[in-house]
């Protein structure tokens, strides 16, 4: 018994600790949120999706105190928000090294939808390679557990056995997962919201689906799959481009595009307003069109 009581307190020490840069969110009608601490001046960062109201936002610390805080801008694609509340003399929690992190680690899903901090406790169950959300936003490490997310948990913590921030907890973008925005990913995103207010994205305005290329095609491109484009979407980019319903993308910029993470990673922020070729296949033949990257709202 001496081993569980030892661990009990541990666990009960980290989040004590950890609880000390959780915040309240309240940016939704009925249903606060959490967040976390970013630093001591006011920054905090939780989740795009339950920020529904850019104005009139209260941030609930972690000593009963609330005050008013203003969005500074917002990632839809990775589902991360970040926001400024009007104070200074935050606690700011340690990050964990997420290298170390590995498949069966205790974790603790913090979350402060009321005014006191609330923990589930858990494994993690998957953490792989980096992946893109439905949105096309990047993630540096596809972190899932299978921590019971209750309602206002997301945007909060995960947080290790010695009570420090592995990442940011959400329920949006993948359903029926617990799923963990990795520190690294957080890092680089919070961090061009900080200096810019959002992250620019690119986009064609085409719904496609991979297909698999014909032997000959496939032999010639040296890859067997495309991108089949089964909308367009009318005034956009692909659109004024010449491209149709049917037409096979291989290609963009000079990059293979064999599946939809491809097109994602090939139209960087960087290339929004710039003129790339798009390499595609049509009734069996090989066309290239000129298409001007547009930005995604």
């Amino acid at each position: 018994m001496s081993a569980l009581s030892d661990l009990s307190q541990a666990l009960a020490a980290a989040v004590e600790s950890a609880g000390a840069g959780v915040v309240r969110v309240e940016a939704r009608p009925r249903f606060p949120a959490s967040g976390i601490v970013w630093s001591a001046d006011g920054v905090i960062v939780t989740s795009h999706h339950v920020v529904e109201e850019e104005e009139n936002i209260s941030i609930g610390l972690a000593d009963g105190k609330s005050v008013s805080a203003k969005l500074v801008g917002r990632d839809p694609t990775t589902d991360i928000a970040v926001l400024r509340a009007e104070t200074s003399g935050l606690n700011v929690r340690a990050w964990a090294d997420t290298n170390a992190l590995k498949v069966g680690h205790l974790v603790l899903a913090l979350g402060r939808p009321g005014k006191t901090v609330m923990t589930t406790l858990g494994v993690v169950s998957a953490y792989g390679e980096s992946w893109r959300t439905s949105a096309g936003g990047k993630i540096d490490r596809y972190l899932q557990t299978d921590v019971v997310m209750y309602p206002g948990f997301s945007g909060g913590p995960l947080v290790d056995a010695n009570g420090q921030f592995i990442g940011l907890n959400t329920s949006a973008l993948m359903r029926g997962v617990s799923m963990t925005i990795p520190a690294p990913t957080l890092k680089s995103v919070v961090e061009i919201l900080l200096t810019k207010g959002r992250i620019r994205r690119g986009y064609l305005g085409v719904g496609a689906q991979p297909a698999r290329l014909p032997e000959a095609l496939a032999k010639q491109l040296n890859q067997e799959t495309g991108l089949l484009v089964v909308s367009v979407e009318p005034g956009g980019p692909a659109d004024k481009a010449g491209l149709l319903l049917g037409d096979v993308i291989v290609g963009v910029a000079g990059d293979p595009i064999r599946h939809l993470d491809d097109l994602l990673a090939a139209l960087g922020g960087d290339r929004v307003g710039t003129t790339v070729p798009v390499k595609t296949i049509r009734g069996g033949q090989s066309q290239e069109f000129k298409a001007t990257v547009g930005e995604r709202a």
